[in-house]
């Protein structure tokens, strides 16, 4: 992030998909070993995995992320391992827009070191007059070169000793040249020189007025300047003179762009030799998709109006007419409205909201419920954005460790006999698909209480609108959840590891298998819960034996149950008027409790009692079955930990600390004693007021006996144990930015969205409705009030207008105050001189 001025915050941000290569050279008629690297200018920022003995590899690899400075070229770079350049692509800042979000084919071009060049240089160029001493007392003139500094050299070799080459040639009639050089500054990328040259310009005939006199014969010159770093193991021939170094660009001033009247004083970018030439051989071809976005964030106040108008979708009736609902109408790619959109309403604690009357909309114009949320919407979207956005820590904590084993063990798991190598039994890859299974299966079902809770809040909006719409499916509950999580999650997750930074290891053939064979399963057994046979399951034959293994009642159990707890209403604290939930049984069984002191008089006794936790409460009775004594909320429950020995003189003791006092209990070992403590630090890790600070020992005989404090209300002397719940992903959002991406998207669509407001005027209020502009797009949505979406389209249209215009003024105010061949601009390349990025739009 840069900042332009006082108010207003530049952002860059890069996404390059480095697809396949074809054709690459091979040497001696055998495939090479190649990765590709990405660079801003010469500065590598990725690096892909290698991928062996292949002349058409796929890479398969993605870079995404924030640009911190400034530059002028994105490359992709082919090389043959070790670091044999094969070939580049090289693509100008300024030429990004033209292949945004698309993949595209590049010529992979031969690489010469003279068109590798970063940086910029500082020159200082005048004319003095002075007097020849012949007796005519003629005037002559010099040109007077400074070479004042340098700046963000490349390193080369470990090493950057710099020095400029400063050659003059000129001259139609009598061509001459003259060259000069400066000291070597040794290991910096930002020399000092501060060097002046003179050369002298040969008077010719008695015309002494100087701008007749260059005309013809000295600015048919130029003047240039080249960098190198001082290596003696290399050496390069410059205008008949050889120089030893490495070459690091240059500037080319031709003489007539030369005021002789006054100083020029300026940074030029430098730039390749540009008498190289690159050779014509074919080095083959590479498919990159390139997405490269500049935003332009003003202070917060600029964005009020339509972060409001935004922010309102929660509470317009009909959803239809929201504005967050009309964009996802009228962009062409859904992920480009969910992703803004999921961050400005998970910033302004709004997304279950205005996902559940997502969710009822949808519903509403389902009528299978067998494909229920299986399609491309702005709410399926905008779901998988929010999972990938809080639930990543909690995906690593489920999958990570079994994806780096298979990744690490690379066992044999084809269960295709048409793909089975010769030395491979279908029996024993079975086995070992299966454990890899059985070890992700247990892993999900087990981490029902740790799934972030804003993503259980929203799987519960989702089931109650499902099970009020289809009341008579008992299945469609699980369908709604399992259909996100597992298809949409773990699944894809699974498959592309590297995506979602599960493993950093080059995925070979054999464990790519592996993993798709087991998000075949991981989906597989997504669907058997509202399925009423494996079979139904199925697309492959091979995959039989397997789900015949995993589809038995205890599988199909422990889904439920982990379904039922991700989607509870505990976690969603809702108020929802939808279908009563039957509590999921977490734990349960014998334990000693001491009497909690509910009653001011009484024996605080021990006495054993059985425990039952579930998703709601902690309960105890006298008996399994029987009447609860006690039951405390599980949102009550603001601390859970060990009680120290020399409270009772009891082992195994731990304590459940309330609003009001804390229950002590007794577990029969330290195995069942953890168990307890485990589930239950799980069960109310999203509490709100869990608390910071509690006391080790108990509190007996008016005292502390940790502290000795006598107040029984004292916080505690303690710190909680450091158990960091997934459930609660703080995520870190600029609801500012997030608003300027949703206003690009708009900008680009305003097309779209004025066609809508002209032919809302003559909107009949049935049916659908197709607006057109040229032949260009189309936008097709049913209007459920005309009124009302018409007036969301004006407040929209004067949001955008408004803000653009904002936009255009700051680049008025920009470029008056831009001085070309300042240190910010220097002369040589236009792409850094754009204030703000380019709408083609008409206001």
């Amino acid at each position: 992030m840069r900042m332009a001025s006082k108010d207003v915050r530049i952002t860059e941000s890069l996404r390059v998909k480095i697809g396949e290569a074809k054709n690459l050279p091979g040497g001696n008629g055998t495939a090479k070993n190649t990765f590709c690297t990405l660079s801003l200018d010469r500065e590598e920022i990725y690096r892909t995995n290698v991928v062996e003995k292949c002349s058409n590899p796929f890479y398969g690899e993605e870079f995404h992320g924030e640009i911190p400075r400034q530059f002028r070229y994105l490359s992709c770079y082919v090389y043959e391992k070790p670091d044999k350049v094969i070939g580049k692509v090289s693509l100008r800042k300024k030429d990004l827009h033209k292949y945004h979000g698309k993949e595209h084919w590049f010529p992979i071009l031969p690489l010469e070191a003279n068109s590798e060049v970063q940086g910029k240089v500082h020159l200082e160029l005048r004319f003095d007059e002075c007097l020849t001493g012949d007796p005519d007392h003629s005037v002559s003139h010099r040109l007077a070169v400074r070479v004042v500094e340098c700046n963000d050299l490349p390193v080369t070799n470990g090493a950057c000793n710099p020095y400029a080459v400063v050659t003059l040639c000129y001259g139609k009639i009598r061509y001459r040249e003259e060259v000069k050089r400066t000291n070597v500054k040794k290991k910096t990328i930002c020399p000092q020189f501060e060097e002046t040259f003179f050369f002298d310009m040969e008077n010719k005939g008695q015309n002494h007025d100087r701008h007749n006199y260059y005309i013809e014969d000295v600015f048919s010159g130029d003047l240039r300047v080249s960098l190198w770093h001082d290596d003696s193991r290399v050496s390069r021939e410059v205008l008949g003179g050889m120089f030893p170094g490495v070459y690091l660009g240059e500037v080319k001033i031709p003489l007539r762009d030369l005021d002789t009247a006054t100083a020029q004083n300026s940074w030029y970018f430098l730039r390749p030799n540009l008498d190289f030439k690159p050779a014509s051989e074919d080095s083959g071809s590479i498919r990159l998709k390139v997405s490269y976005n500049t935003e332009h964030v003003f202070s917060s106040q600029y964005y009020d109006d339509l972060r409001n108008l935004l922010l309102q979708s929660t509470d317009i009736q009909p959803i239809s007419s929201s504005a967050a609902f009309i964009l996802g109408r009228v962009v062409d790619h859904l992920h480009e409205a969910a992703q803004p959109l999921v961050r400005v309403f998970l910033h302004h604690g709004k997304t279950v909201p205005f996902m559940e009357a997502l969710a009822s909309y949808e519903i509403k114009h389902t009528l299978d419920h067998h494909t229920l949320f299986r399609g491309n919407t702005i709410l399926t979207k905008m779901l998988d954005e929010l999972m990938k956005l809080v639930g990543l820590p909690y995906l690593h904590h489920i999958l990570k460790p079994t994806i780096q084993q298979i990744c690490t063990e690379h066992l044999p798991c084809e269960i295709d006999p048409t793909k089975l190598q010769d030395s491979e039994n279908i029996n024993g890859n079975l086995d070992n698909l299966c454990q890899y299974i059985e070890q992700i299966f247990v892993a999900i079902t087990s981490s029902g209480l740790v799934c972030p809770t804003v993503m259980s809040q929203v799987f519960y909006a989702l089931k109650q609108a499902a099970c009020l719409q289809f009341p008579e499916n008992s299945e469609v509950k699980y369908q709604v959840v399992s259909g996100f999580v597992f298809l949409r999650f773990f699944a894809p997750a699974i498959l592309g590891p590297r995506f979602f930074d599960l493993t950093e290891d080059t995925v070979d053939s054999t464990t790519n298998r592996t993993l798709t064979l087991i998000s075949k399963a991981i989906q597989g057994l997504g669907n058997l819960v509202c399925s009423k046979s494996w079979s139904f399951c199925l697309k492959e034959d091979y995959m039989v034996p397997l789900f015949k293994q995993l589809s038995d009642e205890a599988h199909i159990d422990s889904l439920k149950m982990y379904l039922d707890i991700i989607s509870s209403s505990t976690k969603a604290h809702s108020n929802h008027p939808g279908i009563q939930e039957v509590p999921v049984v977490l734990k349960q069984g014998m334990l000693i409790k001491r009497a909690q002191g509910r009653k001011k008089f009484g024996v605080k006794n021990f006495k054993q009692r059985y425990f039952c936790l579930t998703n709601k409460s902690l309960t105890y009775s006298k008996y399994k079955g029987g009447i609860p004594l006690c039951e405390i909320p599980v949102e009550d429950v603001l601390a859970v930990e060990k009680l120290e020995e020399q409270s009772f003189k009891m082992k195994y003791m731990f304590q459940v600390v309330q609003p009001t006092r804390a229950l002590y209990v007794q577990a029969s070992n330290c195995i069942e004693e953890k168990e307890w403590l485990d589930v239950l630090m799980k069960v109310s890790a999203a509490n709100k007021n869990r608390l910071n600070l509690y006391h080790p020992a108990a509190y007996i005989n008016g005292h502390w006996l940790c502290c000795k404090e006598q107040d029984q209300t004292t916080p505690g002397c303690s710190k909680v144990s450091g158990y960091l719940p997934l459930a609660n992903v703080q995520v870190d959002i600029d609801s500012d930015r997030e608003i300027e991406k949703i206003h690009a998207l708009l900008l680009n669509n305003m097309d779209k969205l004025e066609a809508m407001q002209v032919s809302l005027k003559e909107y009949d209020a049935c049916g659908a409705l197709e607006v057109y502009s040229g032949n260009q797009f189309s936008v097709a949505m049913e209007i459920e009030d005309s009124k009302s979406c018409f007036e969301m389209l004006n407040e929209m249209l004067k949001c955008v207008i408004g803000l653009e215009q904002e936009h255009m003024q700051y680049q008025k105010t920009v470029q008056k105050q831009h001085v070309k061949g300042s240190f910010e601009s220097p002369i040589g390349d236009d792409s850094l001189l754009s204030a703000a990025p380019e709408t083609g739009t008409k206001l």
